[in-house]
């Protein structure tokens, strides 16, 4: 039985994304935020999950004293130590096509920028902000006439369509590929309609 920690600030949205994508599998999940009463760990609440508050200067202390088969980061608004690091296996997901955009407001900036092709990455965590290796991307299409608050949909159904899909290949030791989310309920046309999408 795997066991995942959620490291969370503020949305508990791709917490149900997660749940529902590893509903009758040996996964369990813990929610942790370092705000009390966030809406991640409401949701967590809600959904029937472990969780806790954990502020971020308890992290290393926590971490180093329970074993956890992955930590992914869902819009965790700290940034996490080199010693806390080395206590496990640390992913994140950000909301642009990195090295593009690092940091807070990823979507506003790329999408205030002009620019025509954004998207979804996941990436081993470090010490440098959005620096680590890049495990897995997908695109997001911005037209002429699109308003912001559609290409924000479009990204966190990218999110949510991705970021359980690279959990479950990194669990099982395997490499992520774009067939694995054809496989998994395709992308739901989030690219622009490559006609590979599984319906």
């Amino acid at each position: 039985m795997d066991k995942v920690a959620l490291l969370g600030s503020a949305d508990g949205r791709i917490v149900e994304a997660l749940v529902k994508y590893f509903e009758g599998k040996d996964v369990t999940f813990v929610c942790l935020s370092d705000i009390e009463h966030s809406d991640f760990l409401k949701k967590a609440e809600e959904l029937g999950i472990e969780f806790k508050y954990l502020p971020h200067e308890k992290n290393f202390e926590y971490f180093s004293s329970h074993d956890f088969s992955l930590i992914a980061l869902c819009d965790y608004r700290q940034h996490v130590q080199d010693d806390v690091l080395k206590t496990g296996k640390f992913i994140s997901i950000h909301a642009s096509l990195l090295p593009s955009f690092k940091g807070p407001d990823a979507m506003h900036r790329a999408f205030n920028s002009g620019v025509k092709v954004s998207g979804v990455t996941v990436h081993w965590v470090t010490e440098d902000v959005d620096g680590g290796k890049i495990i897995a991307q997908y695109p997001v299409l911005i037209g002429n006439l699109t308003h912001f608050d559609e290409y924000e949909a479009e990204i966190y159904s990218v999110e949510n369509m991705l970021y359980p899909v690279v959990i479950d290949k990194l669990l099982k030791d395997e490499v992520f590929d774009f067939s694995d989310l054809m496989n998994s309920g395709g992308c739901g046309n989030s690219c622009g309609g490559c006609g590979g999408c599984a319906k």
